[in-house]
């Protein structure tokens, strides 16, 4: 069951990530929970299937260290509370998943400082409700588990009547429907129902994997990494997959006879696609040359080298800051953090990530800077479980925030007044984001369309339009940019170098009182970060 949930998020977690109450191109929550999934089905992918008070003590094992974001931790308090109920039971019977879910309910609510409804947290509880219920009336397994996808639907279906920014934004909540999805794929192994093409785990390419598990490349290089979907009749799977398989490297082939999904490293990239197009036409056609890929990283590896903290001496006070790009790491590292983590939106750091780099540094006292809000319960967890250290999360919620908070840290102060500084320094810097609407929307009376120019301030909607310097402006003016002294141009990998140059220019124009920064990030979805202090 619990690999049938994990196929059957897999297989949908994208439609989880596009639940977004804003429109913008990094919708993670799917993702967070099929990697939480992912680790969890590690530690029991090799185990006999019949114990399952000990399978579901290890699926809560690795879901608490393979969490990722806060959809990823709630998850993991679920199976925990999961777990703690089955414990030792060889099987498992309709009123033990009755009260296992209801425990499970409990936990998570627990595991959040301040629950909200219409969220993951309505659903599980509503779908434990109704499996108490279900077994009162007498139901079997297979019937409570009915009635819990059942109720688990329809509470997903009414969580914008009970939280007014999913309502505003016209989506359900995402936490909740991948929860749905999994309970789903629960229920459709009881039945026999199929949830994914057979395909052994070892031979898909999870979203977590790390650059250095790339193939060793041939004479030839690296190569091309080559995606598409073929779309026709009568498709031969298993015809196209051998054939594929001669002519590259980590070849994927999934689908049925009128839509097929494909991923493969060749040398020539034109040989696979020529060979498609005799079968039908093709779909989101990706072609990335791995050789330029892997160059960049060896660069941006030694930068990283280049630009390392100084060594940290046992008893002094660490920094950690989650960062989404190289540059972000050099600017903390510039400003005195002791270590860097990669993260941010779709690529939220696990719990056993920041449980290894806890451990690894050489001191018992550490303040972490999250610098996302989906970062913050997935470093509480992990901090939880480093007992034998003092770690402080400093709930930065933007990059603007880490940086006033590294900028009032000082190494020479203790930890206490650190930290009354740093929490100090949150409230002196105002945090704005600039990208692309990926959907129509309308939130706070500012409406955007597909593809236009967003600005947001800290979880809300400001500006929209087709012009980027002007939403720029306006999003710098909702940040009461007029009052601030410094205003600070992050700039992300895909700004266009000579729009920046011009934007420069407005800003100055506009703002001749205060002193403008422009700082090169690297940052991935947003051109542009701003900051107001």
């Amino acid at each position: 069951m619990i690999r049938a949930a994990l196929l059957w998020l897999r297989r949908h977690h994208e439609l989880v990530n596009a639940l977004n109450v804003f429109p913008v191109p990094d919708g993670d929550t799917g993702t967070n929970m099929l990697l939480t999934m992912e680790a969890a089905w590690q530690e029991i992918a090799g185990m006999p299937d019949h114990e399952v008070g000990a399978l579901l003590q290890r699926v809560a094992r690795g879901a608490l260290m393979g969490a990722r974001g806060n959809s990823g931790v709630i998850l993991s308090q679920i199976w925990r509370g999961m777990a703690q109920v089955i414990d030792h039971r060889p099987t498992i019977t309709a009123e033990d998943l009755a009260l296992a879910l209801q425990e499970a309910a409990r936990t998570a609510y627990r595991g959040v400082m301040k629950p909200v409804e219409g969220t993951i947290l309505t659903v599980i509880r509503e779908a434990s409700e109704e499996a108490i219920g279900a077994v009162q009336r007498g139901g079997d397994l297979m019937e409570v588990m009915e009635q819990v996808v059942r109720r688990a639907r329809e509470a997903v279906r009414r969580t914008p009547d009970l939280l007014p920014v999913l309502k505003a934004a016209g989506v359900v909540d995402s936490g909740g429907q991948g929860l749905y999805l999994i309970l789903e794929g629960m229920l459709r192994c009881l039945k026999g129902e199929p949830v994914e093409e057979e395909i052994p785990m070892t031979a898909r390419s999870s979203p977590g994997a790390r650059a250095t598990e790339a193939l060793e490349p041939g004479a030839e290089g690296y190569g091309y990494d080559v995606q598409f979907i073929l779309v026709g009749r009568h498709l031969d799977v298993d015809q196209i997959r051998r054939d594929l398989e001669a002519m590259g490297d980590s070849v994927l082939v999934v689908g049925d006879a009128n839509t097929v999904k494909v991923h493969l490293h060749v040398h020539d990239p034109g040989q696979p696609l020529s060979y498609a197009i005799r079968w039908g036409s093709l779909r989101d056609v990706v072609v990335e040359d791995m050789q330029a890929q892997y160059e960049q990283f060896i660069q941006e590896r030694a930068r990283s080298a280049e630009s390392a903290p100084p060594p940290l001496q046992p008893g002094q006070i660490a920094t950690i800051a989650v960062v989404p790009s190289e540059g972000w790491g050099r600017i903390f590292i510039s400003l005195g953090a002791s270590a860097t983590l990669r993260g941010g939106q779709t690529m939220n750091p696990s719990t056993q990530q920041f449980v290894e780099l806890l451990q690894g540094l050489p001191t018992d006292q550490i303040i972490v800077l999250p610098n996302n809000p989906n970062v913050v319960l997935t470093a509480r967890q992990a901090a939880e479980l480093v007992s034998d250290k003092r770690v402080e999360i400093l709930p930065t919620h933007t990059l603007p925030q880490g940086v006033a908070a590294m900028v009032a840290y000082r190494a020479e102060a203790g930890l206490e007044s650190n930290l009354q500084a740093m929490k100090e320094a949150l409230h002196r810097v105002r945090s704005g984001e600039i990208t692309r609407a990926t959907r129509d929307v309308e939130l706070a009376g500012v409406a955007a369309r597909q593809g236009q120019w967003i600005g947001l301030v800290e979880d809300r909607l400001v500006a929209a339009g087709d012009d980027l310097e002007e939403v720029v402006q306006w999003t710098f003016e909702a940040m009461d940019a007029d009052s601030a002294e410094l205003l600070t141009l992050y700039v992300g990998a895909d700004a266009d170098p000579s729009q920046t140059a011009r934007l420069i220019e407005r800003l100055r124009s506009r703002y001749p009182q205060q002193q403008i920064e422009v700082v090169e990030a690297g940052q991935p979805y947003y051109p542009y970060i701003l900051s107001a202090e």
